[in-house]
């Protein structure tokens, strides 16, 4: 038990570490926070700060989740609750970073991290149909819900790991409550596009 309790206070100081706020202030000296959507995340990095450094934070906040759930299998085991835990705890982490006043992203990139390493052929497959439907629609959002959602749905179908499906429905839970705003301009058709002028 006190293993589980390191593991996912490891990885929600490991989410909490801010890629994109850092590369902004690395590079540029900008708060990524203060441009854009005011959303500390790829997606937002790319439209204020460009191609480059967009791939660098998407990569760094991936590899959040794996590094979360790595730490996790060190120390406990290989205890699927321990995993799922850090898992969620490292885009908990992301999303409200206690390093930078708890304005974080919206945890897309490290759930990505987190689900592909828990669950990698159910989010493969999820994936798949995420990048599709990005490249159709070009909605980041919308292919991130999809994503999301169809995870627990390939998990449920493949006989995947207890532990795993719970965090991953949690997961969609937490997804959906920080795309609200996202959702609301979907629904009235004036979401922002990617790639797009």
């Amino acid at each position: 038990m006190e293993m589980l309790f390191l593991s996912m206070i490891f990885g929600y100081l490991l989410g909490a570490i801010s890629s994109s706020y850092i590369a902004g202030k690395v590079a540029t000296g900008v708060d990524i926070r203060e441009h854009g959507s005011g959303n500390a995340g790829a997606t937002n990095t790319l439209r204020v700060l460009g191609l480059k450094l967009a791939l660098i934070v998407l990569i760094a906040d991936i590899l959040k989740g794996v590094l979360a759930i790595a730490f996790a299998h060190l120390v406990t085991s290989d205890s699927d609750w321990a995993m799922a835990l850090a898992g969620l705890a490292a885009i908990v982490g992301h999303n409200w970073p206690v390093y930078f006043g708890f304005r974080g992203g919206k945890g897309v990139a490290t759930t990505i991290g987190v689900l592909v390493t828990l669950s990698f052929l159910p989010a493969i497959y999820a994936g798949l149909v995420a990048i599709a439907l990005l490249l159709i629609t070009r909605y980041v959002s919308l292919a991130a819900l999809v994503f999301v959602i169809l995870v627990p749905i390939f998990q449920i179908a493949m006989h995947s790991s207890g532990p795993y499906i719970w965090v991953s429905i949690i997961i969609v839970l937490m997804t959906f409550w920080r795309h609200r705003s996202n959702i609301t301009r979907l629904r009235q058709g004036i979401e922002h596009r990617i790639f797009t002028r």
